[in-house]
């Protein structure tokens, strides 16, 4: 008779880094917060004295600001929303069905070859019309605002290209790190099937890239514009926590990371006065992570269409 399969016993060093991984992201931040501080700190006091201003100018009127009440509560109901509404499990149990009989009409379609793309076809849309929503109603309540300073200007953007670069020399080596982490690999794409082919590949990052456009224009255009006279500088830091929180799920490591993210991002768009380079380092590590996860697994597509049509979806 064989003896049991029993685990190795976890050496030294497997131990320390089990016990202290949670405490990581502690010393990283001590350390890139200040740096951010040396780079920024123009920029948070250029804010914090407009916002300074923009409440005496208030309080001489004797006018209450409604910025906060109007910009948080549409955050809050719009992440809300999404949360609830937005996601895959909703898609499976409300729209799925109705996919399944219009195929069943027009089988020509053949849609259940990407049954799982549709899924992250709505959770993309979704986002993309929660994130651009703000900005109708933000014109409804303050129409004398515009709208194109909410990030939204292309001014300059040749200028500031260089930042672009920066943020990426910065971050590419954390990302390097962070790939080698072994939920990294199962966890990205999150079209799983980005693997099957080409085509699902580059629609997958088409839709995704149009996902970080709606992030950034919601995040680093609607709530930084619409709150900096508010809170000045801490709008960014505002921003930075619901911006974190949309992390949770993700690798631990990419959590903490959206941290320092959020508020480098955040700070480079007020620093351009544009959401551009942000969204450009955004989709430029988000590609790159989905590639490595891809070729460390050897698992990089080899054809461009699939092959076949995949299974019928079952009516739920």
């Amino acid at each position: 008779m064989s003896p049991p399969l029993t685990s190795p016993e976890p050496g030294r060093l497997d131990v320390f880094l089990t016990t202290f991984k949670p405490l990581l992201p502690i010393p990283a931040l001590l350390i890139l917060l200040p740096a951010l501080w040396l780079f920024f700190r123009d920029t948070w006091k250029e804010l914090d004295d407009d916002a300074t201003q923009w409440r005496a100018e208030l309080k001489a009127e004797g006018r209450t600001d409604l910025r906060p009440f109007v910009a948080l509560g549409m955050c809050a109901v719009i992440l809300t929303l999404q949360e609830y509404y937005g996601g895959r499990s909703y898609f499976e149990q409300a729209l799925r069905p109705w996919i399944v009989r219009l195929e069943a009409h027009h089988p020509k379609m053949r849609l259940a070859k990407y049954d799982e793309l549709y899924s992250f076809g709505w959770w993309v849309a979704s986002r993309v019309i929660g994130y651009v929503a703000p900005f109708a109603f933000w014109k409804y309540f303050f129409p004398g605002d515009s709208l194109l300073d909410m990030g939204l200007r292309v001014k300059d953007f040749w200028k500031h290209a260089w930042i672009y670069g920066l943020f990426l020399a910065l971050v590419l080596p954390m990302m390097l790190l962070v790939s080698r982490e072994p939920d990294f690999g199962s966890y990205y794409p999150f079209y799983k099937l980005a693997s099957r082919s080409w085509f699902d590949f580059l629609v997958w990052e088409a839709i995704y890239f149009a996902q970080f456009f709606g992030l950034e224009m919601f995040f680093r255009g609607f709530w930084l514009g619409a709150l900096r006279r508010s809170f000045g500088s801490g709008a960014i830091f505002a921003m930075a926590v619901p911006y974190c929180m949309i992390h949770y799920g993700k690798p631990f490591l990419e959590a903490n990371g959206a941290i320092v993210a959020g508020i480098a991002l955040g700070s480079l768009s007020m620093k351009t006065k544009s959401i551009y380079q942000g969204f450009f380092v955004h989709i430029t590590v988000a590609a790159l992570m989905d590639w490595l996860a891809l070729w460390h697994r050897h698992a990089l597509p080899t054809v461009f269409w699939a092959p076949g049509y995949g299974r019928r979806p079952q009516l739920l």
